[in-house]
């Protein structure tokens, strides 16, 4: 038995072509929705804004300390600002855009300024806080004020 054939109103003739390229035009489409559905053409104030975006980051709880690791190619330690209150740690700055001699025919990588904000569980030493930027990680290692770090309580018996 033959099963009918179901053809749509609007449908394009099959092409082969190339199978990357369709895919990366594909992820260009898909980058242009998303960004236009996210952008903000005219900002509450009337001016443009450039969009802010998070660098992805990794969180690591130890035992005497919290530590930070974002990614952030090309970022100079100058163009760093990292600020602690109490128990929230907020990292700002700008990957600027490269200047080209050529004609640029794709860009996935983000530039602009990013901001990064997290708010820790436990309590901050303030004293206890080291900053350091290698092959384009940033690691922030915030030491845990004595009060937030665990301790081992022995069981006695009655």
């Amino acid at each position: 038995m033959t099963l009918p054939r179901r053809y749509r109103q609007y449908a394009t003739p099959a092409r082969r072509g190339d199978p990357v390229a369709e895919i990366e035009q594909l992820q260009d489409q898909m980058g242009q929705i998303i960004n236009n559905f996210f952008r903000d053409p005219v900002g509450a104030l009337g001016s443009q804004q450039p969009p802010v975006w998070a660098p992805p980051a990794d969180i690591e709880e130890t035992d005497d300390a919290y530590v930070l690791q974002l990614d952030l190619p090309g970022v100079n330690r100058d163009e760093l600002n990292i600020e602690l209150r109490d128990n929230e740690v907020r990292i700002t700055g700008e990957i600027k855009e490269k200047e080209r001699t050529g004609v640029l025919r794709r860009q996935t990588r983000r530039v602009g300024q990013f901001e990064f904000m997290v708010t820790l569980p436990g309590d901050v030493d303030p004293e206890k806080v080291e900053a350091s930027l290698h092959d384009g990680v940033l690691t922030v290692r915030l030491g845990k004020a004595a009060a937030s770090r665990p301790r081992q309580i022995e069981v006695k018996a009655t």
